[in-house]
């Protein structure tokens, strides 16, 4: 059932802060060691992938999205509608997510198919990426969680092989402002049933909070993960933004998952077990 928790009482009771993520500095740093390594715990954290200059760019592109909206961009509210917003500030700050960027904006769209990236990804699949998603996630100042679950669990990147994320921090992303959270190796685990609760997430029992590992990040670094892997963000409960673009890649030849094996991996169908 879903909870009644209050932001402050939910990020305590989820998660915890006093287990950081180890960090690697450059993709160079990303060697046949650390990709095994990658296999065992589910992510990497890697700082210095962009440059400032680059992360500018990329939010100056997803303003410039976000305020002339006639670009076929897709761009989901907080609980708003445009009429409520007035000033380009309010509108940057009401936007909770932007999707379909990649195909609208040729600077976000080099990020997508960074060069350093793709190699990097190339060697963990085993084949050429191909991406799968595209999504910008921003956290102002009293923005919500997202509920922990598993990113392949989402009927558009349910596919027969590996899934992989690229989380790439715009702005600090600390302990106080909601960044990303994972319980490492748990993508071993499989696909775990998920619920229509505040999201579609996995139920708070399936959580071994007493692993968790927050993954902070400046701007510029970012997160590969595993799509399997149990991760959430907390309420941001600063008064700071945590704006970040996230990829989603698979091999060439991955293919979707029929309906009917996305229902047997991912809901409770099979079982009738509830949350």
């Amino acid at each position: 059932m879903e909870n009644t928790f209050s932001p402050e009482e939910n990020n305590q009771q989820y998660y915890r802060y006093d287990q950081i993520a180890e960090k690697l500095h450059g993709l160079d740093a990303v060697d046949e060691e650390q990709i095994i390594k990658y296999r065992n715990q589910g992510y990497l954290a890697v700082e210095e992938v962009l440059t400032l200059e680059e992360v500018k760019k990329s939010i100056d592109a997803l303003l410039e999205l976000i305020n002339t909206r006639s670009r076929g961009a897709r761009i989901e509210l907080y609980m708003k509608t445009w009429d409520e917003l007035k000033t380009d500030e309010e509108r940057e700050l009401a936007v909770r997510k932007v999707s379909n960027f990649v195909e609208n904006d040729e600077w976000l769209k080099g990020i997508a198919n960074h060069p350093g990236i793709m190699a990097k990804l190339e060697l963990i699949l085993g084949e050429k990426p191909k991406l799968a998603q595209a999504i910008a996630l921003l956290k102002p100042p009293g923005g919500l969680d997202i509920p922990w679950h598993q990113d392949m669990s989402v009927g558009g990147l349910a596919y027969d092989k590996t899934v992989i994320g690229v989380w790439i921090a715009l702005d600090e992303a600390e302990l106080e402002n909601g960044c990303m959270h994972v319980i490492p190796g748990s993508h071993a685990g499989g696909a775990i049933p998920h619920y229509a609760l505040r999201s579609w997430q996995l139920c708070g029992r399936d959580i071994p909070v007493e692993e968790d590992v927050a993954v902070t990040l400046k701007p510029g670094g970012l997160m590969l993960f595993h799509g399997l892997i149990k991760h959430g963000t907390p309420h941001n409960l600063s008064a700071k933004r945590r704006r970040a673009l996230q990829f989603h890649y698979v091999g060439i030849s991955a293919k979707k998952l029929v309906p009917a094996e996305y229902k047997r991996m991912f809901t409770n169908d099979m079982t009738s077990a509830e949350c």
